[in-house]
């Protein structure tokens, strides 16, 4: 068991793209945790979605041996869809390494993540990485870092991650400035699951870090949320490939397999002690609020067992991730799910597909409304098909957010623009330095959950940053806007949107149908409607045979009567017809907007 001052936990903090896990490869070099043959970079990013984007989605935690001390680090993501990873990380920490990009300077989740370390009283090591960049100017950035954070300007370390510059005076400053854990002798053992996965042979693989007590290997343990019991096959620490050893005391930071099949019983957040002498319930986590909803359905109806298995495997390794069955007259059985954010759904959707070897369809991105009725009652409305009536509507409410816009001076008016358009409210402009302004507006969740953060980054050449948080609800004028083919509504292209764009939204999504749906015997009218109000339409004109091929003369009441007998077929076929969609169809409409 290791000694509590030697012992320090902590974890990397920064805006997406600021050199996180390329610090943890060099922290890895230099403490020898990995031998350079095996050296790789992005070390700790283990899933191979993470490689190709480039970006930490998972939170991962390692091991380090420096001069006579050990220090348990944890990368972390920086986009602003994974902020409850981060969360979750500095929980089990005592301190923060934060990193700030030499060239770039202050991002919106720099900021985001400073504030989220200080919530949680973590000591914080700020340094500016990737000083051998030509464009850095590391003495700008200082001064910002002072100016906004409040940190001195001079205890700011240099570094270069990418060539390790400057990287054992960061290690140096954590042992000096990160305090040691402190445990109570006296309370009985107390750990908390940061995190999980499921392995297929051993089940539930969880990463806990010990608050108080002393975790070993075969003792009875208690999941005190779950209200289970279980004996700890194996506990260990990741160095990084996981190493069984005999106990875990207090501060440290370690895995624990327990022979766990059923993923509810070692969810994120569960309290791990003693069944023999149980210690106190530990806080825990607040779960996050999902942000965008959308129906997941598999291509195959035969899949729909093997999708809820897989969301149930991928919730414990990604706890912010809901789900809840629902059917649609036109897609069948599926699920609707809640994420974070719009890139979060896309992380997700495809980690399903690659790591469980499913084909999914996914609905069109919505966000969760709140509709008053004339009988008081308010109704929860996650999915259009789910809005009451319009006649029993006496208003709809939509969630908001409030977002902080980080950009260099020269895109500001852009910027504004598109924050206009989008039915944004300017709350707050102030000029961080000389070249880079902060905007803040509050906006309607639906109004960024579609294309805004890639309109962002092209009327800003990629520069500007995005954060956002939740900023309550706000009445709106909302209509729901069917699409129906040959008069029947189709739930899978119904949406929400505001009043003023109701007739835009039905004319586009109906010519893009027109285009997508395949002709049919008969001619297939494509309607938008607002209640019993049609306020766009299209046709999908019928196949036609030439009926007159064969009538190469005579009177033109043998033609006639041919194209009236065509005439009753068409309308008779019309009545007993089905429209069918095909499943490419769903795809591209949902995209309407690209």
């Amino acid at each position: 068991m290791i000694q509590l001052d030697r012992l320090r936990n902590l974890a990397i903090i920064a805006h997406i793209d600021h050199g996180k896990s390329t610090l943890a490869d060099r922290l890895l070099e230099l403490t020898g945790a990995v031998d350079a043959r095996d050296m790789r970079a992005q070390y700790l990013d283990s899933m191979d979605i993470e490689r190709e984007r480039g970006i930490t989605i998972k939170a991962q935690n390692v091991r380090l041996f420096w001069h006579d001390h050990v220090i348990n680090l944890i990368d972390t993501p920086g986009h602003v869809d994974f902020g409850y990873e981060v969360s979750r990380s500095l929980a089990a920490c005592e301190g923060v390494i934060l990193l700030v990009d030499a060239s770039q300077g202050i991002e919106a989740q720099t900021l985001a993540n400073c504030y989220l370390a200080v919530e949680s009283n973590l000591a914080i090591v700020a340094a500016v990485n990737k000083i051998d960049l030509p464009a850095a100017d590391p003495d700008r950035v200082c001064e910002e870092i002072e100016r906004v954070l409040g940190l001195p300007a001079e205890d700011v370390l240099r570094i270069s991650a990418k060539t390790g510059e400057g990287i054992v005076e960061l290690l140096d400053a954590v042992l000096a400035k990160i305090p040691a854990p402190t445990c109570d002798d006296t309370a009985g053992l107390q750990a908390l699951i940061f995190d999980s996965h499921y392995d297929p042979y051993r089940g539930v693989i969880s990463a806990v870090r010990v608050f108080n007590g002393t975790l070993t290997s075969g003792q009875r343990l208690r999941f005190l949320q779950a209200n289970a019991t279980h004996d700890a096959e194996e506990i260990g620490t990741r160095l990084p490939v996981p190493t069984p050893v005999t106990s875990l005391g207090p501060g440290e930071v370690g895995y624990l397999v327990a022979g766990i099949k059923d993923v509810g019983e070692a969810r994120v957040g569960e309290t791990v002690t003693d069944a023999a002498r149980p210690g106190a319930v530990l806080a825990g986590y607040r779960h996050p609020k999902p942000m965008v909803f959308c129906g997941l359905y598999p291509v195959v109806g035969d899949e729909y067992a093997d999708l809820r298995e897989a969301l149930e495997r991928l919730s414990l390794n990604d706890s912010s991730v809901t789900y809840e069955p629902e059917t649609s007259g036109a897609l069948g059985f599926g699920f609707r799910c809640g994420f974070l954010g719009l890139l979060h759904m896309e992380i997700v959707r495809e980690r399903l597909e690659r790591e469980y070897d499913l084909s999914l369809v996914a609905t069109a991105p919505n966000v969760e409304y709140l509709a008053h009725t004339t009988s008081g009652e308010v109704a929860v409305v996650d999915n259009p098909s789910a809005m009451p009536d319009p006649a029993e509507i006496a208003s709809i409410e939509e969630p908001y957010v409030t977002i902080t816009i980080l950009t260099p001076t020269e895109f500001v008016g852009p910027l504004m623009d598109l924050a206009q358009s989008k039915r944004a409210e300017m709350t707050k402009m102030e000029y961080i330095s000389e070249e880079r302004v902060e905007l803040v507006y509050v906006v309607p969740l639906a109004e960024i959950v579609m294309d805004f953060f890639d309109q962002m980054k092209s009327r800003s050449r990629g520069y500007a940053s995005l954060d956002y948080e939740p900023a309550g609800y706000r009445q709106s004028k909302l209509v729901k806007v069917d699409i129906m083919l040959n008069g029947v509504p189709v739930d899978a292209f119904s949406s929400i949107v505001h009043n003023e764009r109701a007739y835009d939204y039905g004319r586009r999504m109906s010519q893009k149908l027109r285009e997508l749906i395949p002709r049919q015997l008969f001619d297939v009218p494509i309607q938008a409607a607002i209640g019993g109000r049609i306020i766009a339409r299209e046709t999908v004109k019928a196949k036609r045979k030439d009926v007159l091929a064969k009538c190469y003369g005579g009177d033109i009441t043998r033609k006639r009567k041919l194209l009236d007998r065509q005439k009753e077929g068409k309308k008779r076929m019309k009545q007993i017809g089905s429209v069918e969609v095909p499943q490419e169809a769903f795809v591209a409409a949902l995209k309407l907007d690209d």
